[in-house]
């Protein structure tokens, strides 16, 4: 028997329904409130819900596969499950602190492990500028969006934007632009994980921007501010033959 008890949970797909019908059947489970470990069914955003949900409650979150990409996931098997979990790498992670105000002066706050993301809401192009821990660094970026990303975040929309992926460990963020037009060879920025950044909206009536951390979006926002929280802590569990680290390298070296 195993010296920790599980909790499962799934998407509301029929696939990860299905998935977690038979793990219940076949293992002891108990409600997530009392459980040491939960096990996600899902895809990779189902796996950033869970980990917000849980977040600084010491519940460790070993995923597997229910979804479509599931970077963030192992692969799903009903066999030998607690011994898997039971030899699963941790790797802590940190989420992003987003605090955005809307153009009627309402000021929103949200979480997010992957990154939070600055899109133009028009067919006209957004027109931004970027502060850094209090100092400008770019007086107008004209571009379709911005995002700053966590290591954790760096595979997912970033890695399609061409940002940088990051070792987990890595204190580290990546500010990414989406489509820069002007200037047009600004590929983006990697900072401390320290830094606090601030993207203004210019001409935001011309040019609204909505605002996205994760799952949750504000409509025509004009003031976003991002910073790293280093006291709160997800814990991802990972299968010692596709650890994050060996998912990082491997995605590297993809052609």
């Amino acid at each position: 028997m195993p010296d920790f008890t599980v909790a499962f949970v799934a998407n509301r797909t029929s696939t990860a329904q299905e998935a977690k019908a038979a793990l219940v059947a076949k293992y002891d489970s108990v409600p997530a409130e009392n459980a040491d470990i939960v096990v996600a069914l899902g895809g990779d955003g189902f796996m950033l819900q869970t980990q917000l949900k849980y977040m600084d409650s010491g519940k460790p979150v070993y995923g597997m596969n229910k979804g479509t990409i599931g970077f963030l996931m192992n692969e799903f098997r009903e066999d030998d499950l607690m011994e898997r979990i039971s030899k699963s790498l941790r790797a802590k992670i940190h989420p992003l602190v987003m605090k955005a105000i809307d153009n009627e002066g309402v000021e929103h706050n949200a979480r997010a492990f992957n990154e939070v993301s600055l899109f133009r809401q028009s067919a006209q192009a957004a027109k931004l500028r970027i502060d850094i821990d209090k100092k400008p660094r770019l007086e107008a970026l004209v571009c379709d969006g911005i995002m700053v990303a966590t290591p954790q975040g760096s595979t997912a929309y970033n890695l399609s934007a061409h940002g940088p992926i990051l070792p987990l460990k890595a204190p580290l963020l990546a500010l990414t632009p989406v489509s820069p037009f002007r200037p047009r060879n600004w590929r983006g920025a990697l900072l401390p994980n320290t830094a606090k950044v601030k993207i203004t909206v210019l001409e935001p009536e011309k040019r609204p921007v909505n605002a996205v951390a994760d799952n949750t979006e504000i409509k025509s926002a004009v003031e976003v501010t991002i910073h790293e929280d280093r006291k709160s802590t997800g814990v991802l569990m990972f299968d010692p033959e596709h650890s994050w680290e060996e998912r990082i390298l491997d995605e590297q070296f993809r052609y």
